[in-house]
């Protein structure tokens, strides 16, 4: 299930919390700050499990929010990893998952603190850092929508 979506206009802004999206298909998130970047083929969109956010948190003592991850959709109760290479359905919109999100020199310093450093960041993250997906049709999404497998 869908849990919260952020955007951002800009690279530099910060994600903003928004209920609902409208995504163009091959483009992404109309508003976003990846709308139409060819050279993001494959992202989209981005996802990531509440859980290892939460699991993060737990592990290192931290508070960090959801947006702080720079993902699009923060989900729950789903395996995104088992996405990957599959086709899934999010209310009418259809993507398939293209590839791992794994952690990158930007995450590791966003969420990096005075007790926790930028590689205990990218170990945490390894494989639990999300999935980049492509839209394959447009529509809307919603928080509370659920991803249904179709493939």
């Amino acid at each position: 299930m869908i849990q919260a979506i952020y955007i951002a206009a800009k690279p530099s802004d910060k994600q903003q919390s928004v209920d609902k999206i409208d995504v163009i298909a091959h483009k992404g998130i109309v508003g976003d700050r990846h709308f139409d970047q060819h050279r993001w083929h494959g992202q989209n969109i981005t996802l990531i499990e509440s859980e290892h956010i939460d699991s993060f948190n737990d592990q290192y003592q931290q508070n960090i929010n959801q947006q702080d991850t720079r993902r699009n959709i923060i989900t729950k109760g789903i395996k995104l990893n088992q996405l990957i290479d599959k086709e899934f359905h999010i209310g009418q919109v259809k993507l398939i998952g293209t590839e791992l999100c794994e952690p990158c020199h930007s995450l590791s310093k966003n969420l990096a603190t005075e007790s926790v450093t930028p590689q205990q960041v990218i170990n945490a993250f390894t494989e639990k850092a999300g999935i980049r997906a492509t839209i394959l049709n447009s529509g809307s999404i919603t928080t509370d929508m659920p991803i249904v497998i179709t493939q």
